[in-house]
């Protein structure tokens, strides 16, 4: 049982009624990861190795925009889709160094792929959607249906 600082799989909501401890012991942990800058929702193995895409998501009254930065990826090797109000982003990072100095000679090569889910926060017209890959970053533009209402809706308290 580590507290500080280590990644664990995040469960549930439907497991804290099972698990009360591991839950606390989850949410510790995650403040502490919150601390030490690695994202809570990205697994330890992708944050090690780069491979978690930070990804911003933008709502107007027409379109959702999405931009996720994905340095050192190339167009082709990602795959972009909706489906049922998810995006998914997918991709294959490939990273190779020669250096050659002074009696020395270093060869560094990583690789690895990743997928991101998002939750779209409207119904999005899949059809009309627009992707542009420029300089690492993945910017998408998602153009709202008809009628498409925000899922988030405020509850009044009284």
């Amino acid at each position: 049982m580590a507290i500080v600082p280590r990644k664990s799989e995040e469960r549930s909501i439907a497991d804290r009624g099972r698990d009360p401890f591991n839950y606390l012991r989850n949410q510790i942990n995650r403040v502490f990861d919150d601390f030490w800058g690695e994202s809570s929702l990205a697994p330890r193995d992708e944050i090690a190795a780069g491979f978690w895409p930070q990804v911003d998501v933008t709502e107007t009254d027409k379109e959702v925009k999405v931009s996720a930065d994905v340095p050192g990826v190339e167009a082709k090797d990602l795959d972009v889709s909706v489906e049922d109000g998810l995006l998914t982003i997918k991709g294959e990072k490939k990273y190779e160094r020669e250096q050659k100095e002074k009696g020395q000679y270093r060869m560094e090569r990583s690789y690895g792929s990743f997928e991101r889910a998002i939750q779209l926060p409207a119904a999005v017209d899949e059809s009309k959607a627009k992707a542009e890959f420029k300089k690492g970053v993945l910017r998408l533009v998602l153009p709202k249906r008809p009628g498409a209402q925000p899922r988030r809706k405020k509850i009044p308290v009284t």
